[in-house]
């Protein structure tokens, strides 16, 4: 068994050790979206992200030895289009982790769960098992609507806003109590009806794993701070007390909930070795080979077009989207990537999930020439 370093086999992990994701980094780095062929990058160019398990099995050994925190997957069950098709072929959230977290030692794996498309007892079991094999680095990734298209796959309609956050309400309710000290309950809810429930085993070491959300809407934000241990949010580089502000409002309304709550943003990195190569290889993969009849695939699922927004506010969007389905935009050399790293932990980000055009050729820069930055300045362990 595979056992992360702060706990043995017969130990009891607590939820501290699972939230600070047993290790003392103030700020916890984590790779977002590997399991979807172009990743986040919405590109034609030739070098995009293969997406397959041969790559991510090797993205996640790399990441491993090099101390990143976490890996997090987009839940996708069709692509969008385009020259590329972008994000048309991925692999499924739950067995993706647990095969990672069977081949390293240290970094934590999500699982990301459309709630209405998992029944909650077969997706808790699910999660046992990944926690299990891994000796309790599985996190849980819960996501409560998503789009239309691919719920119609199912056969799923989806409810209206509200009520969609009182299914997930219930459906993560059910998954608590299957993690729970309970062998045997019932469950008798609006939307779920359970009868002599048995569940067992329970998660790895006597507490149940890590859980987040990135509900932007009030509901959405409402029931990630009362549910979940790290809730995502927008960050801003170009208002550091922005930044600081949402933080601290969400990890307030938290606390007079008798909650501890992490915050977390996404981001898009281009790193090279000095500003300029950085900004023509953005400029390059993002603008000149855009698969931009994807990104306008994306956008019509949002229903933002000129008609909509306006053309100057369509075309901010576009490039938005374009440069890896929204996220804090990071481009430059190695100072400015762990300065602006540095700014967002100090701003109380707890940690932050991002993309490469390639994670594979351009993670081993990053490990060199960033983390050693960030190190330096105390925000990170030194790796061994």
């Amino acid at each position: 068994m595979n056992l992360p370093a702060a706990a043995s086999e017969h130990s009891r992990v607590s939820m501290r050790d699972r939230m600070a994701m047993y290790n003392d980094n103030v700020l916890k780095i984590g790779l977002f979206g590997s399991n979807c062929s172009s990743g986040r990058a919405v590109t034609r160019v030739p070098e995009r992200w293969s997406g397959n398990w041969e790559d991510n099995l090797a993205l996640a050994r790399m990441a491993d030895d090099a101390g990143i925190d976490f890996i997090l997957p987009v839940g996708r069950w069709k692509g969008y289009g385009g020259d590329t098709d972008y994000m048309g072929t991925t692999l499924e959230t739950i067995t993706w982790a647990t095969g990672l977290l069977a081949h390293t030692k240290r970094l934590i794996a999500f699982g990301t769960v459309h709630a209405p498309l998992f029944h909650p007892l077969i997706a808790a079991k699910q999660f046992v098992t990944a926690d299990q094999v891994s000796g309790g680095r599985f996190g849980l990734n819960v996501v409560v609507g998503w789009n239309e298209d691919e719920f119609q796959m199912f056969g799923v309609t989806q409810r209206e806003h509200e009520q969609r956050y009182d299914y997930a309400q219930e459906w993560l309710d059910a998954v608590k109590l299957a993690w729970g000290p309970k062998d045997d309950f019932d469950y008798d809810g609006r939307f779920l009806k359970l009868k002599n429930v048995r569940a067992k085993p329970k998660p790895y070491g006597g507490s149940r794993p890590l859980i987040m959300n990135a509900g932007a809407s009030p509901a959405g934000r409402a029931f990630a701070i009362r549910n979940c241990d790290a809730f995502f949010t927008q960050a801003s580089l170009t208002s550091i007390e922005e930044t600081a502000g949402r933080v601290k409002a969400a990890k307030d309304d938290a606390a007079a909930q008798g909650r501890e709550l992490d915050v977390y943003a996404v981001g898009v990195v281009t790193c090279r070795p000095t500003q300029k190569e950085a900004e023509e290889y953005y400029n390059y993969a993002t603008i000149e080979n855009a698969d931009w009849s994807a990104v306008d695939g994306i956008l019509g699922k949002k229903n933002i077009s000129p008609a909509t927004v306006g053309e100057e506010e369509f075309q901010k969007q576009r490039h938005h989207y374009a440069h890896g389905l929204g996220g804090l935009l990071m481009v430059g050399d190695p100072d400015r990537i762990a300065g602006q790293l540095a700014d967002l932990s100090r701003a109380g980000l707890r940690g932050i999930g991002f993309s490469f055009v390639n994670y594979l050729k351009e993670l081993p820069y990053f490990c060199d020439e960033v983390l050693p930055r960030l190190e330096r300045l105390g925000i990170r362990q030194k790796r061994a």
